[in-house]
């Protein structure tokens, strides 16, 4: 048996820019943190040799790995060339929440599948795969700042060239300025799932063919290169404000980012002491994530009652291998 656990993540600006459609004209990076908030990976040998078994959010049992309707599996499990397995997957968050589980999968199945052949697969070779597998063997018009974030783990820079290369850099913050971030950002439930694949489609078409779209993506960019410069410098009350300027620009890109609802929760947080927040993603639904100073975090859980927080820690590692036997 083999069991990987790896780590969501929470996107704090950049978003959008490691789609290919904006890196390879204009380059991309992202910042942001792994949680400890896990997709586990199971994987043993089938009772039955000639069988393959998958347990999700339903079951699939096969005798012939292009029956699996699972896309993810099925192409992963028929890359390895491993049959004959049983394999299930557990999430602590639901999937369509905007914390990456998707790619969280994918990562995880591939560094499960990897230990099942006893075969060693970096961090990097593990975040490329996953983007193969999702963006070019299946076509999910997505980026790749998920399958990184799941692979390395950790707050960090990903810089997106745009001959397709990823620079990882890891954010250094004194320890007081890191758990200072850590206790000053609180993540609200709004409910629902989304399909980020559509959110990020059509993203992806407006910065092709609308001018103005592209320049505000241009913009978060520059608003990730400052906020890494006030992370290094340990200036966490600039973050409140660089994630309120992301999000004013983020709702332009695409209609399905935000809606009314989210606009009259984002407005009364602010009045309840937020600084800044953002819906975490591709949009639609999901997690708030708010940027609330500690000295406003008792007024601001009691206007934000209605929405139920989901308390987090910050998490320093990617995909591992936590099981062999």
């Amino acid at each position: 048996m083999v069991i990987t656990k790896t780590p969501f993540r929470v996107s704090l600006c950049g978003g959008g820019s490691d789609l290919p459609a904006f890196y390879e004209k204009n380059g991309g990076c992202v910042i942001s943190t792994t949680i400890k908030k896990y997709m586990y990976i199971t994987s043993h040998p089938s009772f039955d040799k000639t069988q393959t078994v998958l347990k999700y959010s339903k079951t699939e049992c096969v005798h012939n790995l292009d029956d699996i309707e699972h896309s993810i599996f099925r192409e992963c499990l028929k890359q390895e060339g491993l049959e004959g397995y049983e394999i299930t997957s557990i999430a602590d968050v639901p999937q369509g929440t905007g914390l990456g589980s998707s790619s969280a999968f994918t990562v995880g199945l591939i560094k499960n599948l990897k230990c099942q052949k006893r075969e060693y697969i970096s961090d990097e070779e593990v975040a490329q795969m996953a983007c193969d597998m999702e963006i070019n063997k299946l076509g999910n018009p997505i980026g790749k700042q998920d399958q990184y974030a799941a692979a390395y783990g950790g707050l960090n820079y990903y810089q997106f060239n745009r001959d397709g290369s990823v620079f990882v850099e890891p954010i250094l913050m004194s320890k007081d300025a890191y758990n200072q971030l850590e206790k000053n950002l609180i993540m609200l439930y709004v409910g629902g799932e989304h399909s980020a694949s559509s959110i990020l489609k059509e993203q992806s078409k407006n910065m092709v063919n609308a001018k103005e779209k592209e320049e505000g993506q241009k913009r978060i960019v520059e608003l990730t290169h400052k906020l890494k410069y006030e992370l290094e410098h340990n200036n966490i009350d600039a973050v409140g404000e660089i994630l309120h300027e992301n999000w004013i620009i983020k709702k332009t890109l695409a209609s399905g980012i935000s809606n009314p609802n989210f606009d009259e929760w984002y407005n009364k947080a602010l009045k309840s002491g937020a600084k800044g927040g953002k819906i975490l993603g591709a949009g639609g639904s999901g997690f708030f994530l708010f940027y609330v100073p500690e000295e406003e975090q008792e007024k601001f859980r009691k206007e934000m009652k209605d929405l139920p927080e989901m308390e987090f820690k910050f998490d320093h590692q990617g995909t591992t291998v936590i099981f062999v036997n």
